[in-house]
């Protein structure tokens, strides 16, 4: 399967359910992943034998209507390109100069459905988001301990029958995660074995009852502008 695919599946999870309506027309979610596909690809300079540089600062420029619909979205549709853009990178052995930052800007001079990609190269501090896909739903880790379970007590809630009201927690200190089970009846799973305690390496996968958690972690730029901008022409 190639990696175009790979980049179709991942943006499916960004727009499924209620987010779905928002692309019955205009501009559609595989030309964005495409496009950016395309400026990397494009851009990618060899500074070294072991070194390719690749443009880390995105600005999508779309028509107003377009635009629009895409901006309802908020964070979501922006953390599932940053992942995208990342795993390209990974898979070609790309490089960034610093974090990732993607936004959208509406631009008068496109017609709907078309997208515009321009990207630049900042150097920068990385800022690393840890992010919880839990059910295909995404949560951003914003504090150092994450509990997850079905009780309401639980910084994450999960209606499932088969997990305890507080059954794991994630733990992040800025650069490193670590899940705990928290003495659950039914237990949990760390990429298929069962784990009392263990580091969290990207992409790990944690089963618990008939729950599916995956752990990412984008590589954002600190500080740096990200999803929607103001309502004008992408700079040229």
């Amino acid at each position: 399967m190639g990696l175009l695919d790979s980049f179709e599946r991942g943006l499916e999870r960004a727009v499924n359910g209620a987010f779905a309506k928002t692309f019955k027309s205009g501009v559609q979610p595989v030309e964005i992943s495409a496009a950016l596909r395309r400026e990397l690809d494009t851009k990618a300079a060899i500074v070294s034998r072991d070194r390719i540089l690749v443009p880390n600062e995105f600005t999508i420029g779309l028509s107003p209507a377009d635009h629009e619909r895409l901006t309802a979205l908020g964070a979501p549709l922006v953390s599932e390109l940053t992942e995208l853009v990342q795993r390209h990178a990974i898979t070609q052995r790309y490089s960034f100069p610093g974090g990732i930052a993607i936004r959208f800007l509406a631009d008068p001079g496109l017609s709907q459905g078309m997208v515009d990609v321009r990207s630049a190269s900042t150097e920068g501090r990385v800022e690393w988001t840890p992010i919880l896909e839990v059910n295909g739903i995404r949560h951003e880790i914003k504090r150092a301990r994450t509990v997850i379970g079905r009780g309401s007590e639980a910084d994450i809630t999960v209606e499932d029958t088969g997990i305890s009201r507080k059954h794991v927690e994630i733990i992040w200190d800025g650069k490193r995660a670590q899940v705990n089970d928290l003495g659950s009846t039914n237990g949990s799973k760390l990429d298929g074995k069962p784990v009392k305690q263990a580091l969290l390496e990207p992409d790990s996968v944690i089963d618990i009852g008939r729950t599916r958690i995956v752990f990412r972690v984008l590589a954002r730029a600190a500080g740096g502008p990200s999803g929607a901008g103001p309502g004008r022409g992408a700079a040229r």
